[in-house]
C-alpha cells in the first residue's frame, strides 16, 4: 500500500484515522509510526482491514504480552467450526457482562495489572445502535480547575466489577473466582490513583471510570460523589469524546491508560460481532498488587462492605440485586 496517513479527528482532542496501510502486513518501520501516533492520539481507527481472529493476534502482540487476543465480542455462542449458535438472553451472565460495559470504563483495572492497550475488529455489526465511544483522561484532567487537581494529586479507589455490576445493573455475579466469569468477578479490589501520569509520554492522565469506588481518607458519599463528577467532567465536553458508528472492517486500537471507552445499545435480539484483543500492561506501571500481598485485605474489606450497601440500594435496578443462573 502507499505511505502511511495519520489524520487527527475533526473538532476531538485526540483520536486519528490511519490508512495506507495493511495490518496484517506491517513492516517494524510502519509500526514504529503506527506507535507513535497511537501514543500521541490515544487511539487509531483503521477502516477497511477485515482482521480475523489470528491477525487479531499477531498485531496485538507487537504492543506486548496479550492479556487475550482474537476473543469473540459477541451476543452469540461460538462453536469450534467458527459457526455461531443462539443468541444469549438477557438475563445471562454474558449478556449482563455486555450490558455492564455500556458505562464508562477502563480495562482490566479490576485486575492485578492493567490494560495498556486494546483493540476491537468490526465482523457483524447491527443496523442501528452498537457504537463504541471513546472519552479523553488525558484532556479531562487538563481541563480540571487547580483546588480540584489539587484535592485529586494524592487519593486513590478501589477498582471492582463485582462493585460496577451491582452499582451500575443490580447485577451480583458470584465471586468465587470460578467458572468462565473468575477472571472478571474474583472478589478481589485493587487500588489505584485518580491520577495516573502515562508511562510513556510523561503525561498525567484522569484515571476514573465505572469499576473505581471508596476512596481510601473520604466518606462513602464523598467517595462516590468525587468519583461522579470526575467521570461527568471528561465526558461533558464534546471534544473529548468520540463515537465511532461501526462498519464492517473497522478496526479501533485504544490506550486504555489514556481513554475511557463503552459500548452502546443496540437491539440485543440481532447479531453482533466483534473480535477483541487486550495487551497487558507492563508491570513496572501497571500492577497494584497481586490477591496474596498483604495490601490486598483491604481491597476485599472494602469491597464486602460496598456490596453490602448496594444489595439494598439497587433492588429497583435492571437486574433487581439478583446472580445470574446461568
Amino acid at each position: 500500500m502507499g505511505d502511511i496517513e495519520i489524520t487527527p479527528m475533526v473538532d476531538k482532542k485526540f483520536g486519528a484515522i490511519a490508512t495506507g496501510l495493511d495490518l496484517k502486513n506491517l513492516s517494524d518501520e510502519e509500526f514504529g509510526q503506527l506507535h507513535s501516533a497511537f501514543l500521541e492520539h490515544g487511539f487509531l481507527l483503521f477502516p477497511d482491514q477485515h482482521i480475523n481472529e489470528d491477525e487479531s493476534i499477531e498485531f496485538g502482540r507487537r504492543f506486548g504480552e496479550l492479556e487475550f487476543g482474537g476473543a469473540p465480542m459477541a451476543n452469540q455462542k461460538k462453536h469450534e467450526d467458527g459457526t455461531f449458535g443462539k443468541i444469549y438472553d438477557l438475563q445471562s451472565q454474558l449478556m449482563r457482562t455486555n450490558v455492564g460495559n455500556e458505562a464508562w470504563h477502563t480495562d482490566s483495572t479490576y485486575k492485578p495489572i492493567a490494560s495498556k492497550v486494546a483493540m476491537l475488529s468490526a465482523v457483524v455489526v447491527p443496523e442501528e445502535g452498537g457504537q463504541t465511544e471513546l472519552a479523553d483522561l488525558r484532556s479531562g484532567y487538563e481541563s480540571l480547575d487547580e483546588q480540584t487537581k489539587e484535592l485529586i494529586s494524592g487519593l486513590s479507589a478501589f477498582h471492582s466489577t463485582n462493585f460496577s455490576q451491582a452499582n451500575d445493573l443490580g447485577d451480583f455475579p458470584d465471586t468465587n473466582g470460578e467458572g468462565l466469569y473468575g477472571e472478571v468477578y474474583h472478589g478481589e479490589a485493587y487500588l489505584r490513583p485518580l491520577v495516573k501520569v502515562h508511562p510513556e509520554t510523561g503525561k498525567p492522565n484522569l484515571f476514573v471510570g465505572r469499576h473505581a469506588f471508596g476512596i481510601p481518607g473520604l466518606s462513602r458519599e464523598e467517595s462516590r460523589k468525587l468519583i461522579k463528577s470526575l467521570i461527568d467532567h471528561v465526558v461533558s465536553d464534546d471534544s473529548r469524546v468520540y463515537s465511532h458508528n461501526w462498519t464492517v472492517g473497522d478496526t479501533l486500537l485504544w490506550d486504555n491508560r489514556r481513554a475511557l471507552h463503552r459500548a452502546r445499545p443496540y437491539d440485543y435480539s440481532k447479531p453482533r460481532y466483534l473480535i477483541g484483543t487486550r495487551v497487558a500492561g507492563d508491570p513496572a506501571s501497571e500492577l497494584s498488587y497481586f490477591p496474596e500481598d498483604p495490601e490486598a485485605e483491604a481491597g476485599r474489606k472494602a469491597l464486602t462492605e460496598e456490596l453490602e450497601f448496594l444489595r439494598e440500594e439497587t433492588k429497583d435496578q435492571m437486574y433487581g440485586a439478583t446472580t445470574a443462573s446461568f
